[in-house]
């Protein structure tokens, strides 16, 4: 138990070093005027009439972006990747609410529909998060830890649905207590396409979910939230914390019974005064951990593998994976242009998998890189992000619609 506080500790310290005390985002009026998007280009080369823009009136902000990009995991894709912004209630006192649907596919038999989506109810008094996936595979695996090299890995099928949601009401000014429901049921896993006719039970020496078939985990979940960022597309200076409990459990169904904590820091800073230029620093911190016996090996902790699928750019999704995982990144923001449409990053990450049998953090895995923003709606503060990270032994492209974190 003093190894699981003091873990925790060390994963959100970088983040606690910079708190201080929280900005009321919900008041922050954003002012979009001189401000341009790839909205007002493209009407100004159609000719199109803009729509009259009333901050009283329910709208919802699209951003649509069909392009060939890199999977998490590596391999092109074809992928499209559609963002809804709206308010359900008063902007002064509701959060914006998101919808992101980004199906994929590629020429190497996987595909996905994955959407998600985080509803805040007029005057913030519930928040409604979901997440629902069908992915196709295959992908890679190198087991547990951060000891096997690159090459060292294997092929694995499967095709997965994910179905979680949850319901959170406020508590107080910012703080959010709820329930939910995970569901993750991986089927027809094999290894057969592998060049090697090892299984993945012998390749990771991992007895829950290994065998070939099916692997099917269904629980509930307690969950907090605590958060004051106005905007989760693309934050302001605020912050976001979140915990989340998991018991799986054979009463609803699932193979084995397991439990869960997977805790989330996030913390945004501005720099300086630069005038209508964003200027920001942005930390996030995880901790995710099984605490029993009896998660699938899929349902490990993974790097890439966090609730949107955004944690370790540089570094191939899954690369590394174990029962406990820390994860740390830090990223500089900043306009270029006076005007919004131009702005780019730069950031770094750091995450650590323990090791099978001693559960030991023996191996640090670094990765880096920077990007280029593009404004897509203003409304919504929406960017295209254009990518570029790198570690030991790989590097890719990543392409979507808003922040990473």
């Amino acid at each position: 138990m003093d190894k699981f506080f003091t873990t925790i500790f060390y994963c959100l310290l970088p983040c606690l070093i910079f708190a201080q005390t929280p900005t009321d985002t919900a008041n922050v009026k954003v002012d979009t005027t001189g401000q341009r998007d790839l909205i007002d280009i493209g009407s100004a080369i159609l000719k199109l009439k803009p729509r009259p823009y009333n901050p009283e009136k329910k709208q919802v902000y699209f951003s649509i972006l069909p392009i060939s990009s890199s999977l998490p995991g590596g391999s092109k894709a074809i992928v499209t990747s559609t963002t809804a912004g709206f308010y359900l209630g008063n902007r002064k006192t509701t959060y914006l609410s998101s919808v992101t649907f980004a199906p994929y596919f590629n020429l190497k038999g996987r595909y996905g529909l994955p959407l998600h989506s985080s509803i805040w109810m007029p005057d913030n008094t519930y928040n409604v998060q979901g997440d629902t996936r069908f992915l196709v595979y295959p992908q890679y695996t190198w087991g547990q830890g951060g000891k096997r090299a690159e090459g060292d890995k294997l092929l694995v099928d499967f095709n997965y649905i994910r179905f979680y949601q949850s319901v959170l009401k406020r508590i107080k000014p910012y703080f959010y207590v709820g329930i939910g429901y995970n569901l993750d049921y991986y089927f027809n896993i094999n290894t057969r396409n592998s060049h090697s006719a090892v299984t993945l039970k012998d390749f990771t020496g991992y007895q829950y979910g290994t065998t070939e078939g099916n692997s099917f985990s269904s629980g509930l979940t307690v969950n907090a939230v605590y958060d004051t960022r106005q905007n989760s597309i693309n934050p302001i200076p605020g912050v976001y914390a979140s915990f989340i409990y998991r018991h799986n459990a054979g009463l609803l169904g699932s193979d084995n019974n397991a439990q869960s904590v997977y805790i989330d820091f996030r913390k945004y800073i501005a720099l300086g005064k630069s005038g209508r230029k964003k200027n920001i620093l942005a930390m996030w911190s995880y901790y995710w951990t099984a605490i029993s016996d009896g998660t699938p090996f899929l349902s490990l902790p993974g790097i890439g593998n966090d609730p949107y699928q955004r944690s370790g750019r540089g570094i191939e999704q899954n690369r590394y994976r174990g029962e406990n995982l820390l994860y740390f990144e830090a990223e500089y923001r900043r306009d270029i242009t006076d005007n919004g449409l131009f702005g780019f990053v730069v950031f770094t990450n750091f995450n650590s998998a323990s090791e099978p049998n001693t559960h030991r953090f023996a191996y640090v895995n670094p990765a880096a890189g920077g990007g280029l923003r593009i404004k897509f709606n203003k409304r919504s503060d929406t960017n295209v992000a254009l990518d570029y990270g790198f570690s030991k032994g790989y590097s890719g492209l990543i392409i979507g619609l808003g922040e990473a974190f």
